[in-house]
């Protein structure tokens, strides 16, 4: 299987970071297409402490605790409109944007191709492949959310960083990984069921509140 992973400027650096791994670690995945914007870049510096600018093939391999001589991450220049991503009758299973900033929601949406991030989400959709946008932005206005709707009616699958807290998570870490194996569910690569939904049991039964007559 091969995919897309593109990072734009919203907050939530940890969520790509964490898709990545997992994507390297299924087991299915031969190939993965990464490009970051230069927000991105300034995004994980902040929030994660990495440093990413200017980076090359090994550091993002010591950055994802790869092999330093690892080709299953090809690092994709912004600019280059001329790379695979950019063509549709190259062939892959699709594309993540994690996180996924308005700015670059708003540009797929009208379909704009001014970098390769836009040019090959919008490939993906013209193939009919799994584009998976990953919004983080609150409060949202009327043009995000219709931006949204425009993309979600031409096949996109819209999963705002809004992870649940029904597997009871007690670290940060662990609302993270919620978050990507329902990113992996739509991309169609396997992962680990530690957060699924599992239905009512009688132990968790006992620890649901009764509500006040």
């Amino acid at each position: 299987m091969e995919f897309t992973v593109a990072i734009t400027g919203a907050s939530g650096s940890i969520y790509a970071y964490r898709t990545l791994v997992h994507l390297a670690a299924s087991g299915v995945v031969e190939r993965i297409n990464l490009i970051l914007s230069a927000s991105a870049e300034t995004v994980a510096r902040v929030e994660l402490g990495e440093d990413l600018r200017g980076c090359d093939a090994v550091r993002i391999n010591e950055w994802l605790g790869l092999p330093p001589e690892s080709k299953l991450i090809q690092l994709q220049r912004l600019d280059n409109l001329a790379a695979r991503p950019a063509s549709g009758s190259h062939r892959q299973e699709g594309m993540v944007v994690v996180p996924c900033s308005m700015g670059t929601l708003g540009a797929i949406a009208s379909g704009l191709s001014t970098n390769l991030i836009h040019r090959a989400a919008d490939v993906t959709l013209k193939e009919g492949r799994r584009l998976v946008l990953v919004p983080r932005e609150s409060p949202l206005n009327i043009i995000h959310l219709e931006n949204m709707l425009r993309l979600a009616r031409a096949g996109a699958h819209i999963i705002p960083a809004s992870p649940g807290f029904y597997h009871r998570p007690e670290t940060i870490e662990e609302l993270v990984e919620h978050m990507v194996f329902r990113i992996l569910d739509h991309l169609g690569v396997p992962h680990s069921d530690a957060t699924r939904w599992k239905g009512i049991t009688k132990q968790s039964q006992e620890l649901v509140p009764e509500k006040d007559e």
